[in-house]
């Protein structure tokens, strides 16, 4: 698929998300497969409990029910992303609990030290993925039926606004689209849609149209759109006004890198490739395609990318661990989390430099919600 050359010009693009691209995609080859991870094999656990690549160390920012720069950081952390911010960035990351979900953010210096943290979202219904927005905004979705999209404001200053414009449905992940000015949307049922949100006025999500991917039942050819007539989803689910609509087991991440969108889907362990420009689709992984050996990445959930081309992809089951798939189709172990096997790996996201990364582990040592832990992780990324 060469998302080598797909990311790395991203830093040159508008910034959809940390990293994005601006090159045409080319055809893959073939589902990843097992090979050497870049950064060479795992080392032993550090004193977090992390086992990283030679030359990588990781760091606890934050731990629910504890004081992070004198707030209480969020139980069952789940979906970030990064926001440049100065000299400085902001972490944000949901709160997966319902009710009183919602999103707090992490400020940071330019010294990568912690300045400040606070409530971006409160009061909300199980809030797992989203999506960065390009006009620096954070869109927290709701992953309960005829869940809601929220638009935040990452410094804390704006109050966040509902955007039922957007659908009421079971969200996950969120994806801007600043070429054909859209935004991309999962689903988390076992025969979810995948969503696209066209703004009647690019930048505000007021008001606009919901339309549903449309394909056959094979794991490659080309799509197209039907608009869901009825984004309230009642009487009748967003999923199942589109007639023709592709279904998808689990809708979980989505990243966007300009003309192609990767999302994962937990219920067949499958990673997504569309062709955004081309209108066509096709796996780039699958766990039950992988060879020689066993599937290094189970349980496939959150997705972010790098300039190098390399995506980032956080198990919720597995081992814990967050794989690498590269510009070449080889799959490999990034990190792992050991001790925390009752909790999943959540909200993946690069800082603008693209030398921290940041996630959590939602539910920690304790397996509880209330255990969840935010790390950062440094080393010599590829960019």
């Amino acid at each position: 698929m060469d998302r080598r050359n797909f990311l790395r010009a991203a830093m040159l693009g508008a910034g959809v998300t940390a990293f994005g691209n601006t090159l045409t995609p080319s055809a893959m080859a073939a589902p990843a497969q097992n090979g050497p991870s870049p950064y060479g094999p795992l080392q032993a656990t550090d004193a977090n409990g992390i086992q990283l690549p030679a030359g990588f160390a990781s760091r606890v920012i934050a731990r629910s029910g504890q004081q992070v720069a004198g707030y209480t950081w969020h139980s069952a952390p789940d979906g970030g992303a990064v926001f440049a911010d100065g000299t400085g960035w902001i972490y944000v990351s949901n709160s997966e609990i319902n009710p009183g979900g919602g999103a707090s953010a992490i400020r940071f210096a330019s010294n990568g030290s912690i300045t400040g943290a606070y409530r971006i979202l409160a009061n909300t219904r199980q809030n797992c993925a989203g999506g960065k927005m390009p006009w620096n905004r954070w869109l927290s979705c709701e992953e309960v039926d005829r869940g809601l999209v929220y638009e935040c404001d990452p410094q804390g200053t704006a109050s966040a606004i509902q955007r039922p414009a957007m659908g009421r449905f079971k969200h996950e992940a969120a994806a801007a689209d600043p070429v054909r000015k859209v935004i991309y949307l999962t689903e988390d049922v076992t025969d979810g849609c995948f969503y696209r949100f066209i703004p009647t006025t690019w930048g505000d999500l007021s008001a606009g149209t919901l339309q549903a991917l449309k394909a056959g039942s094979a794991t490659s050819g080309s799509f197209t759109w039907g608009t869901v007539t009825d984004p309230d989803g009642s009487p009748t689910a967003t999923r199942s006004q589109v007639s023709g609509a592709k279904r998808f087991n689990g809708g979980e991440g989505l990243h966007y890198a300009n003309d192609t969108a990767w999302f994962t889907t937990k219920g067949d362990n499958r990673v997504w490739q569309l062709d955004l420009a081309a209108g066509t689709y096709e796996l780039a992984y699958d766990d039950s395609l992988v060879s020689p050996g066993t599937a290094p990445l189970t349980g496939v959930d959150n997705v972010t990318g790098s300039s190098f081309g390399d995506l980032y992809i956080a198990e919720d089951g597995g081992n814990m661990e967050i794989c690498v798939i590269t510009p070449d189709d080889i799959v490999a172990p990034f990190l792992r989390v050991t001790g925390q096997s009752a909790s999943e790996i959540t909200g993946p996201a690069f800082s603008p430099a693209g030398n921290r990364l940041y996630f959590s582990s939602q539910r920690g040592t304790s397996g509880s919600s209330s255990g969840g832990i935010t790390y950062e992780v440094t080393g010599p990324f590829r960019t």
